[in-house]
C-alpha cells in the first residue's frame, strides 16, 4: 500500500519528500488543487470514496496519516 499511495502522490507532486514531510496542508506544501488531485488518485488507486467530512488537514498532513485514511475507509 505505501508504494502504490507514494505513486499517486508522486504524479501530483514529485518534488516532495512525502514520506518525511510534516504538516503539509498547514504549512501549504499541498495547496487545493494539489489536493483534489491527491483525493481524487486516492479514490481511484484504492477504490475508495473520500468524503467531504474526511477532508480535514489531519488526514492529510503527513503520508502516515493518509495511509491510515485509506486503511479506515477500506474496512468500512
Amino acid at each position: 500500500m505505501r508504494e502504490r499511495l507514494l505513486h499517486v502522490l508522486k504524479e501530483v507532486r514529485a518534488d516532495i519528500d512525502f514520506e518525511n514531510t510534516e504538516r503539509m496542508i498547514d504549512d501549504g506544501i499541498l495547496d487545493s488543487f494539489d489536493l483534489i488531485q491527491v483525493v481524487m488518485g486516492m479514490n481511484e488507486e484504492f477504490d475508495i470514496e473520500i468524503q467531504v467530512e474526511d477532508l480535514q488537514p489531519d488526514n492529510f498532513n503527513t503520508f502516515k496519516a493518509m495511509l491510515e485514511l485509506i486503511t479506515n475507509l477500506q474496512e468500512e
